[in-house]
């Protein structure tokens, strides 16, 4: 769920027409490409929109250059020591968060939230807001490859294998490419869905996933070597979606009785084979609805569904909107073009000036440099 705004903020889609001002923190060995995913969509939203929605810093613990996890050396704009006027942090983490994260972060971070209007993190950050105990009691996602550390060395977060996760006004994601899709859900949240929309075909993005899309965690990262049984038999699974075997002949096949598969899966997966199987192709269907052409019966037919009814009936009680409805809603929004002279007419390039213990954000600059762009202003905001 996407947090109110607080009190003093007027309003665009949800009642911002002032940049937000965001401070970006680096750990050591933070991963490139998920702070290019987060800052990206932000920079698209201001060429855009033809103003500054938003402005940025990057900021390391003691002002210095950092490394990113593929050797890149990036120098911030500041220090935390910098006194900046921030709406948003987030926390951008990478390779070893558990000792990348200092005590001065954590100081650093607890004090920010007494005053921000969100705080979040992508890729591994999650752990930084978990130690300076921001995210008790907070869903949270965070790269599967951390996924079981950080709920053993912080049992109070309830950790997902969403692909990002929005709890009142905590924002964290995955990793990878997963913070656009979580960035692409806010702008929506702020200025409306049209501009998200244009921000994502600007990107070649052809969908945007939301909260209900998962990360694919593979099952031997979460059972490790000690179940090879369990193992095979749901890579029997994911090979016969088309044909589902019966779970007799699946326990015959790895010299298991059925009783014994039941508790095998109840104990690791938390779930019934059946209910497994199911879920198996149910995520399949969606898959397809969402990224072919195919149409419904088809689908159901590919995923081992004998009735398209039946098919309709188990996606709906499973995702909570009917087969036809997932597809309906995949419907891109169409960006209105008009010309960057109109829009530099009506509204030209709205921005409020950093007060003069502040750097100036390199928003401000890309957000100059696109001006010659075809597509600058071409998105209208409520004013």
């Amino acid at each position: 769920m996407l947090p109110d705004h607080k009190a003093g903020s007027v309003t665009g889609a949800s009642g911002i027409t002032t940049p937000q001002t965001i401070g970006f923190l680096l750990l050591d060995n933070f991963t490139l490409i998920s702070l290019a995913s987060v800052i990206e969509p932000l920079r698209m939203a201001n060429q855009l929109a033809g103003r500054e929605l938003y402005r940025w810093y990057t900021l390391t613990r003691d002002g210095a250059p950092v490394r990113a996890s593929d050797g890149l050396q990036v120098t911030p704009d500041v220090s935390i020591t910098v006194p900046l006027s921030l709406d948003w942090v987030v926390v951008c983490g990478g390779v070893a968060p558990n000792q990348s994260v200092t005590r001065e972060h954590a100081h650093w971070l607890q004090a920010q939230s007494r005053q921000l209007r969100r705080i979040g993190a992508i890729c591994t950050g999650s752990w930084a807001l978990a130690r300076a105990g921001l995210l008790d009691h907070y869903e949270a996602s965070i790269h599967w490859e951390c996924l079981a550390s950080m709920q053993e060395a912080f049992p109070n977060v309830t950790l997902t294998t969403r692909l990002f996760s929005i709890d009142r006004d905590r924002f964290t994601a995955s990793g990878g490419t997963a913070p656009l899709d979580m960035m692409l859900n806010l702008i929506a949240h702020d200025h409306g869905h049209e501009l998200s929309a244009g921000i994502s075909e600007m990107f070649i993005c052809e969908r945007v996933r939301n909260e209900q899309d998962h990360q694919r965690v593979p099952l031997k990262h979460v059972l490790g070597t000690t179940q090879p049984k369990l193992l095979e038999i749901v890579a029997l699974m994911e090979s016969n979606l088309e044909e589902p075997i019966e779970l007799d002949t699946l326990a015959r096949y790895v010299n298991v009785s059925r009783r014994q598969l039941e508790r095998l899966f109840q104990r690791y997966l938390h779930c019934s084979p059946s209910r497994y199987y199911l879920k198996l192709r149910l995520v399949r269907a969606r898959q397809l609805l969402k990224q072919t052409s195919l149409s419904i019966i088809e689908v159901a037919s590919v995923c081992g569904f004998v009735s398209t009814p039946h098919f309709s009936k188990c996606y709906r009680e499973y995702f909570g909107v009917p087969p036809r409805g997932e597809r309906s809603g995949n419907s891109t929004w169409q960006g209105r073009n008009a010309s960057a002279a109109n829009a530099l007419q009506q509204g030209k390039i709205v921005a409020v000036e950093p007060t003069s213990t502040e750097p100036m954000s390199s928003a401000m600059m890309s957000l100059v440099y696109a001006q010659g762009e075809p597509t600058f202003a071409s998105v209208p905001l409520s004013r």
